[in-house]
């Protein structure tokens, strides 16, 4: 099979119309189709199949596309782990992070790498796991700090650090007037991130589970980075990292609303390709991540 012919493949396979593929690939249509003819005769097989106005993968199709993916990461490292032989510390990494890791992690680290290899490049992608995993499964990233470990074969994880996401609010919020249990922020507004994010879907549950009303939320945002700042000025509770509360995170005028089982566990781990190609900066900056929680 040529790899040409599988690289426009993976993009027809992946825009599932070939008129997308042909203005992408720089192609024409007649090419991407004739690359494809070419495929499905060495397959013995149709790998595509009319789906309205376009085209979607047949099984086939879907065991090729993993194998042509495997194929482009083996070529791809190949190429990188050349460039790097007797290079040292150099070269360009490419790592996906959430954001409480990219605040609290990356910042020392980072420094750290750059002391010891001032001719590395680094390219950080800050975003919630959801977005991030797509582009390590694509080979868009060399490695990624999450909040999950690997649930896939052939991913490596390691557990980087604990973080503790609590309730908190301004220091002058009514809510700390009294004792607390879960029902009484019932009575107060909130500023959270949207449904499908892990730490709202967790707390919505915990109050689902003592069948209370959900938060009421008055504010909603992506920008977790902005929460804490948001919930100072505008007097709401929020669901944050206690990092935001205290040692050199902290931000003034925020402080943890003591509730009974209002608290969420979570770890932030590194992950990566098992048998994907790591150079020694990617390796390096994986070491220095580790070792910031020792």
């Amino acid at each position: 099979m040529d790899l040409r012919d599988l690289r426009y493949f993976e993009t027809i396979a992946e825009l599932q119309h070939l008129g997308r593929a042909s203005a992408r690939l720089h192609r024409t249509q007649p090419a991407l189709t004739s690359s494809i003819r070419r495929l499905e005769a060495g397959c013995g097989t149709a790998l595509f199949e009319k789906a309205g106005r376009g085209i979607r993968l047949t099984e086939a199709g879907k065991v090729l596309l993993k194998w042509a993916q495997r194929m482009r990461f083996d070529v791809e490292d190949a190429k990188r782990e050349l460039q790097s032989l007797g290079a040292g510390l150099t070269g360009h990494v490419r790592i996906g992070i959430v954001p409480t890791a990219a605040q609290f992690l990356l910042p020392a680290v980072a420094r750290q790498l750059l002391q010891e290899a001032p001719e590395v490049t680094l390219r950080t992608v800050v975003g919630l796991i959801d977005t991030l995993r797509p582009q390590l499964r694509a080979g868009e990233l060399d490695l990624m700090v999450g909040t999950e470990s690997a649930d896939e074969a052939g991913w490596v994880s390691k557990t980087l650090a604990e973080d503790m996401i609590v309730v908190a609010a301004h220091t002058r919020h009514p809510v700390f007037r009294s004792r607390l249990t879960l029902a009484d922020l019932t009575a107060h507004a909130w500023a959270l991130q949207p449904p499908g994010a892990p730490t709202r879907d967790w707390l919505d549950h915990t109050f689902d589970r003592q069948s209370l009303p959900r938060p009421r939320v008055q504010v909603e945002t992506t920008m977790l980075l902005m929460l804490p700042t948001l919930i100072v000025q505008t007097g709401l509770l929020s669901f944050i990292s206690r990092h935001h509360l205290e040692g050199r995170g902290r931000i003034a005028g925020l402080k943890e609303v003591p509730v009974k089982g209002a608290a969420m566990r979570r770890r932030l781990v590194v992950t990566y390709r098992a048998n994907g190609f790591l150079s020694p900066a990617a390796r390096r900056l994986i070491e220095l991540f580790e070792q910031s929680n020792e």
